[in-house]
């Protein structure tokens, strides 16, 4: 591969480390509004000030690269949640609230999150399709 070659093919791979993904269309911000009765841009907010970050990596919130938790990048898309619930609206929003009701022992503390910032949260996270 030439020099033009390399340099095309390092700008790609840059884009896809960094650009893609990031932020979440306007069509993937209503669609899981309407779902979870959240605020998508708050939630992303939000997640930083709970903390979420220092646990999970997190795409589209900035620090969040935990290592301790599952990474959450194509969450959105996935069958269940805390590999035991249906990944629908309710029950992420319940998981993200009281995760020792749901999984009793789990890793995942219990932060205080309150109903709107659940809601919020959640619709951040099904914004993460991929």
């Amino acid at each position: 591969m030439g020099f033009e070659g390399k340099k095309k093919f390092l700008a790609g791979a840059l884009l896809l480390a960094f650009g893609c993904g990031k932020s979440p269309s306007d069509d993937a911000m209503k669609k899981a509004a309407a779902m979870t009765g959240g605020d998508p841009s708050h939630g992303q907010q939000v997640i930083r000030s709970y903390g979420c970050g220092s646990c999970h990596v997190i795409p589209g919130v900035d620090g969040a690269a935990g290592k301790v938790g599952p990474s959450l990048q194509g969450i959105g898309a996935r069958t269940y949640l805390a590999g035991k619930l249906p990944n629908e609206p309710a029950n992420m929003i319940k998981w993200i609230r009281q995760p020792q009701e749901v999984s009793p022992g789990t890793a995942m503390p219990e932060l205080g999150v309150t109903e709107q910032d659940g809601k919020d949260i959640a619709a951040y996270l099904y914004t993460l399709q991929k």
